[in-house]
């Protein structure tokens, strides 16, 4: 008697095999979508907390301009530093032409 092959057993109905084949793509986009997801909003939240340090940055900086750029630092460094006094009725000529 003649033993029957593997393959005569096992019928394989195409529409179904392309099914599976589609389903087993689509996880593996889904899959993929969802990591490149996450690995995104990870770098989000890295340039979030970048931007939120630069903004500290900037107003420590402006902060700092205004003291430095004050009028009554600069009166105090220009009499200091530079010997600089303000100028009296008789000091103060006027030239007419």
């Amino acid at each position: 008697m003649k033993m029957p092959a593997l393959f005569e057993y096992a019928r394989i109905d195409m529409p179904v095999l392309f099914m599976v084949l589609a389903v087993l793509a689509s996880a593996i986009a889904v899959i993929y979508t969802k990591h490149s997801g996450r690995g995104q909003f990870v770098e989000v939240q890295h340039l979030e907390q970048q931007r939120d340090k630069l903004n500290e940055e900037w107003g420590r900086l402006l902060l700092e301009q205004s003291t430095w750029a004050g009028p009554g630092r600069v009166e105090q460094q220009a009499r200091v530093r530079l010997k600089m006094i303000v100028p009296t009725a008789e000091m103060t000529v006027v030239i007419r032409p």
